[in-house]
């Protein structure tokens, strides 16, 4: 038996954002591996530098107008689509203007990190729990690529774990050479306790600053497999991957890594079903 049905949370992806090496994996791997037969869903945040019009998004109604609570205030939570006629691919777009109508990314126009990145990424990662249970898509695999996606392993495995649509589902966390430098701030452990989730499924106090190796290691601890996406990571990062016991994946070159990917679910998959 093997896995079907993948699921991708990407934090960037082309053409919507420009190339980078976590963009471009996002944009060529679905279609790669729908290529090879397997069904896929492909989500990202909608970001504010996003052009609608030209990339030919538009809000689905019947998946929108559910609000998410994060620390006791509610976000509606909007869903777009648009397709890469190409590729004959769907992409998902995770909208809110509380966090995503600016226009930069992840940091401000002095580079810095944005103060409420933890929140947007607690969004996002519900955002895409919540949409993938009102399309009855059941995916197999979920494969989440860099840090503004590592709280998607948490989730699963802990306040979606009895959810049909997740229940079954193997978590593969791509690391990126991509991290963040100002920690979170000491309020978001706390953000985190909902649904089945207390503080020792954190492996961290709800007093500490997170920072990236701390989130890396929520991520990693929760994953089924990891992939070294980039060819240098965060040491620290690494060693925690490789010493964790979960099947791991080194580093592959531009011309092998759809395969070697695509060979890599159906480890996961039969590593989890002996």
């Amino acid at each position: 038996m093997e896995a079907k049905k993948i699921l991708f949370i990407s934090q960037e992806m082309c053409p919507y954002l420009p190339e980078s090496e976590i963009a471009t994996i996002c944009r060529n791997l679905p279609q790669g591996i729908q290529e090879r037969g397997r069904e896929i869903r492909t989500f990202m945040p909608k970001y504010g530098n996003i052009n609608e019009r030209r990339n030919q998004l538009h809000e689905v109604i019947r998946l929108s107008g559910m609000n998410l609570i994060i620390d006791d205030t509610d976000h509606p939570l909007i869903i777009k689509v648009a397709s890469i006629q190409s590729a004959r691919m769907q992409v998902y777009f995770i909208d809110n203007d509380d966090y995503f109508l600016r226009r930069n990314v992840l940091v401000d126009d002095d580079n810095k990190d944005f103060d409420d990145n933890d929140e947007r990424s607690i969004f996002f990662v519900r955002g895409v729990m919540e949409t993938v249970k009102k399309l009855r898509w059941v995916p197999d695999i979920i494969h989440c690529h860099g840090w503004f996606s590592a709280l998607a392993p948490l989730y699963i495995k802990k306040a979606y774990a009895e959810d049909p649509s997740f229940r079954d589902a193997k978590v593969v966390y791509s690391v990126y050479e991509n991290q963040f430098d100002t920690p979170f701030p000491e309020t978001f452990p706390a953000k985190l306790l909902w649904e089945n989730i207390e503080e020792k499924d954190l492996g961290f106090k709800l007093s500490d600053k997170v920072d990236y190796e701390m989130l890396s290691q929520l991520a990693i601890r929760y994953s089924d497999g990891v992939i070294q996406a980039s060819p240098q990571i965060n040491e620290q990062v690494a060693a925690m991957a490789q010493a964790s016991g979960k099947p791991f994946l080194p580093y592959q070159p531009a011309d092998a890594y759809i395969d070697a990917y695509n060979n890599f679910y159906d480890v996961v998959w039969a590593e989890a079903h002996k």
